[in-house]
C-alpha cells in the first residue's frame, strides 16, 4: 500500500459495562464491528472485556481480541480503526481541580450547569437541545452522580493502556492503527442521519439495548471517519483533558440557540 492510499478501515462501537458487569445481566459490553459499506462484521458481541483488556499488551492485540469475539478475524496490516466508546471519556477541569487541590468554583446553581457534575461537552449538548419539547431534550449523564463511574474509568483506561496520544481535543489514538472518540447513542434517537445509515445495515442486532447502542456508536465512528463536517465538533475553548461527544448536527435541527 503506497503512503497515498486512504487505508481499508473498520468501525467498531463499544457500548461499556461496568468493570464487573458479568454479574449484570441488564448492562453488560457490547461490541459492533462494521466495515466501510456497512456490512456488520462476523456477529454482534456482548459480556464482559475486562479480561480482554488485561490481556492485551497493545492496541493491535486489544483490536484482533475485538475481532475474534466477534466471530472474525483482523485483517493484513495497513488497516484503521475507529473505535467510537460509549462512555464519558474525561472528568471536568473543575472536578479534578477540586480533587486534586481543593479548587472551588465560586458559585454553583442548576445541576445540569454544574461544572463540577458536568464536563464542557455535556453542558455543551444540555444547552443546545434545551429548547427542545421536555420530552426530546438531552439530559447527559455525569460520570460524578449518576453512577457510571466504573463504565467512565474503564473506556479511559482502555484510552490510556491503548491510544493514550492526544490527537486533538476528543480524539485519541495510538500512533498507527487505532483512533478513539467518545459517542451517545441517546443523543442520536431523532438524528435522521444515522436513521439513513442505518437503513442501509442488514442482520441488524435487535435482541439486546447494549448491541444496539454499540451498533450506533460504530455509526458515529463511520460519519466522523467518512463525514466529520457532519458532527457537532468542540470549539477551541473545551480542554484536551475533557474530551468531547460527538454527535450528529442534525440532533440540533429546528432548535433555536
Amino acid at each position: 500500500m503506497s503512503s497515498t492510499q486512504i487505508p481499508y478501515s473498520f468501525f467498531i462501537g463499544w457500548d461499556v459495562g461496568g468493570w464487573n458487569c458479568d454479574k449484570n445481566k441488564n448492562s453488560r459490553d457490547a461490541i459492533v464491528i462494521l466495515n466501510p459499506s456497512l456490512g456488520i462484521v462476523g456477529k454482534p458481541w456482548r459480556g464482559n472485556l475486562r479480561p480482554f483488556i488485561n490481556e492485551a499488551k497493545n492496541a493491535t492485540e486489544f483490536i484482533r481480541k475485538l475481532f475474534s469475539l466477534c466471530a472474525a478475524n483482523l485483517p493484513a496490516n495497513g488497516e484503521h480503526i475507529t473505535l467510537s466508546i460509549d462512555a464519558p471519556l474525561g472528568f471536568s477541569v473543575e472536578f479534578v481541580e477540586l480533587v486534586n487541590g481543593l479548587k472551588f468554583v465560586e458559585s454553583l446553581e442548576r445541576s445540569a450547569t454544574n461544572p463540577y457534575l458536568y464536563r464542557q461537552t455535556e453542558r455543551c449538548l444540555y444547552c443546545q437541545t434545551k429548547c427542545y419539547p421536555i420530552e426530546n431534550r438531552l439530559s447527559p449523564l455525569s460520570s460524578v452522580k449518576d453512577m457510571i463511574g466504573s463504565q467512565a474509568t474503564k473506556g479511559m483506561h482502555v484510552l490510556a493502556k491503548f491510544a493514550p496520544e492526544v490527537e486533538r481535543c476528543g480524539v485519541w489514538n495510538d500512533g498507527g492503527l487505532l483512533t478513539a472518540i467518545e459517542a451517545y447513542p441517546a443523543a442520536c434517537k431523532d438524528s435522521e442521519s444515522i436513521h439513513a445509515l442505518r437503513q442501509q445495515i442488514a442482520n441488524q442486532p435487535t435482541d439486546n439495548q447494549d448491541k444496539m447502542d454499540a451498533l450506533t456508536c460504530a455509526l458515529i465512528a463511520y460519519i466522523f471517519t467518512n463525514n466529520p463536517e457532519n458532527l457537532i465538533s468542540p470549539e477551541d475553548s473545551v480542554p484536551l483533558s475533557e474530551g468531547w461527544i460527538w454527535v450528529p448536527k442534525d440532533i440540533l435541527q429546528g432548535v433555536e440557540t
